[in-house]
């Protein structure tokens, strides 16, 4: 199960309509990479440091380049340190990987390349859309983190009684990685807005001469 690509599907092409931010995607690959990387025995989490194991192939390249990039001293990296870090410029790094493989995603809403549309891998994009479209929990939560919510048609209740199945997710390192997605997405938001507070004070400024 590779979760960090699936995501990249649906935030890419599933959610045709719904605006995605770079920042915010790029922040929940980063969180995704954790848990598949969690998956192939390549590290495990001790409280909310990222302890390495030994370096074996995924099979996947941005993975593997993943496991690659794990800080292999003590004491660590915190999970959000390492959210920061890996995620910078990671929606990119997706955007060209599918495109290297030929799946493409298919609309221009999210404009990181001007490449013509093109269709996405069929068994990929059946993937993605079945864990999606199943409300499966983690795909689910870490969509949201995202900015990617389900839509209307599809918003009915999961067997646990929520909607977007994410409540469903009491594990603890699934907890620990998705509450510090969550601060760093707030983090991100609080930094956009104090950009645009000073920005907006620069124009007010130059107004007055």
């Amino acid at each position: 199960m590779n979760t960090a690509r699936d995501l990249a599907i649906v935030a890419l092409d599933l959610a045709q309509d719904q605006r995605v931010e770079q920042g915010e995607l790029s922040l929940a690959l980063a969180a995704a990479e954790v848990f598949d990387l969690l998956d192939a025995g390549a590290l495990t989490l001790a409280e909310d440091r990222i302890t390495p194991n030994a370096q074996a192939p995924t099979g996947d390249r941005l993975l593997d380049e993943a496991a690659t990039a794990l800080v292999r001293q003590e004491p660590y990296e915190s999970v959000e340190d390492w959210l920061w870090r890996r995620g910078r410029g990671l929606s990119a790094a997706y955007v060209a990987d599918l495109e290297q493989a030929g799946t493409r995603p298919r609309g221009p809403r999210f404009s990181l390349r001007a490449a013509p549309a093109a269709p996405v891998d069929a068994a990929a994009r059946q993937r993605a859309e079945e864990r999606w479209t199943a409300h499966e929990p983690l795909l689910t939560a870490l969509g949201a983190a995202a900015g990617v919510g389900l839509d209307e048609k599809d918003g009915t209740e999961d067997a646990d009684g929520t909607e977007d199945g994410s409540e469903a997710l009491t594990d603890d390192t699934a907890a620990t990685v998705l509450a510090a997605l969550g601060n760093a997405v707030m983090e991100l938001e609080a930094v956009r807005q104090r950009r645009a507070i000073e920005d907006a004070a620069f124009d007010n400024v130059w107004r007055g001469f």
